[in-house]
């Protein structure tokens, strides 16, 4: 039961330090009303129109570079916070991209975020991020999920998917991009580089060399395509370059990327193909944790053992020996994804592409 008296409106029974009169909370009300910062007072603080803060926020392509930092200046200024959900349902865009990658934690599919929000962000855009952990199930639910938000882009590491991810995406009516690899029938866009050429370059680098006995080793789990691409490439490469010798493979199946899997790596080769020369791993993360692993041995790369990873890690440039490697334009594959988006989220272009970004051998003195 409340009392009369608005002004000290109290339940029965309640602890006086907690009682909190209508008349307060009516105050609180008129206050926050009264104080909050619209969109007009920011166009009075930037002496612009309210038309051209809301294209500031809306579109910001569509304004100068010097009228864009003086609102943006005026926004920081008077602590406006733009009604996104509002604007964003008069303009019919969300101002989104989502990105979905195999791993938040590998270098280099966040060099590729990094790239990609390099872009993305100065026009407006946020992402949002999925880890699929190479699972095309979970990259299913997360194709769900993210269209159910209306993005006005998609951000999509790999070309092989599940029937009804690919169904997702083909009718989805935004932009998709596919990145990390090549193929012939893209959903929309596609940005990377053949993981199977890059494999049998490789492969030709160490024959001519002088080697004679490679080991391919990684983590070539189900749903890591491209690690299976490079896997199959490396079978084909080695019948064709060695021919006669055995098809060599250490799989660390469902082991997490990281230096230790590298050394037990290391360890399977030598147990399983001791007559290996050159051992040549998926990623330069297992490479860096072999070659540690050799040094703390006191074996010689590359005279005991040559040593390639794949990816080019800064690591790779510091090590002793230094490590011979694939590089990859991981950063550039971002930064050239997020262009292609923006052009089409901004109807400045409308037409799909195929965007070989190319790779190179990059001989260092592991191998």
């Amino acid at each position: 039961m409340l009392t009369a008296d608005p002004a000290t409106a109290v339940a029965e029974g309640a602890d006086v330090a907690t009682a909190v009169t209508v008349e307060a909370v009516a105050g609180r009300q008129s206050r926050r009303s009264t104080n909050t910062v619209t969109l007009e007072d920011v166009a009075r603080h930037a002496r612009v129109s309210p038309q051209t803060v809301s294209r500031s926020i809306r579109t910001p392509e569509l304004v100068s570079e010097f009228t864009l930092e003086r609102v943006r200046n005026s926004i920081a200024a008077t602590g406006y916070v733009p009604n996104l959900a509002a604007s964003n349902l008069a303009s019919n865009r969300s101002m989104t991209v989502a990105a979905i990658i195999p791993a938040i934690s590998a270098s280099v599919f966040a060099d590729a975020l990094h790239g990609l929000e390099e872009v993305l962000a100065p026009a407006g855009y946020q992402l949002f991020i999925g880890s699929t952990s190479y699972r095309p199930g979970h990259e299913e639910e997360l194709v769900r999920a993210f269209l159910g938000r209306r993005p006005d882009g998609i951000f999509i590491v790999g070309t092989e998917h599940s029937p009804n991810t690919e169904h997702l995406l083909r009718e989805s009516k935004v932009p998709v991009i596919e990145a990390w690899d090549l193929t012939e029938k893209p959903i929309d866009t596609v940005v990377g580089f053949s993981n199977r050429e890059s494999i049998r370059a490789l492969v030709s680098f160490v024959r001519e060399r002088g080697y004679a006995h490679p080991t391919f080793a990684g983590s070539f789990q189900t749903g890591d395509f491209r690690a299976l691409a490079r896997r199959s490439s490396f079978e084909e490469a080695v019948a064709e370059a060695f021919p006669g010798e055995p098809v060599r493979i250490v799989d660390s199946g469902t082991a997490t990327v990281d230096y230790e899997t590298g050394r037990r790596l290391l360890d399977e080769a030598r147990r399983l193909h001791p007559e290996t020369d050159v051992l040549m791993f998926a990623s330069d993360v297992f490479a860096a944790g072999a070659v540690l692993e050799c040094a703390r041995r006191g074996l010689s790369v590359p005279g005991d053992i040559a040593i390639t990873g794949f990816g080019d890690f800064e690591i790779g440039r510091h090590l002793v020996p230094t490590l011979t490697t694939v590089a990859v334009p991981n950063r550039q594959i971002g930064t050239t994804a997020g262009e292609l988006l923006l052009a089409r989220m901004t109807h400045r272009s409308s037409e799909p592409a195929e965007i070989d970004l190319g790779f190179s051998v990059v001989a260092r003195e592991s191998a």
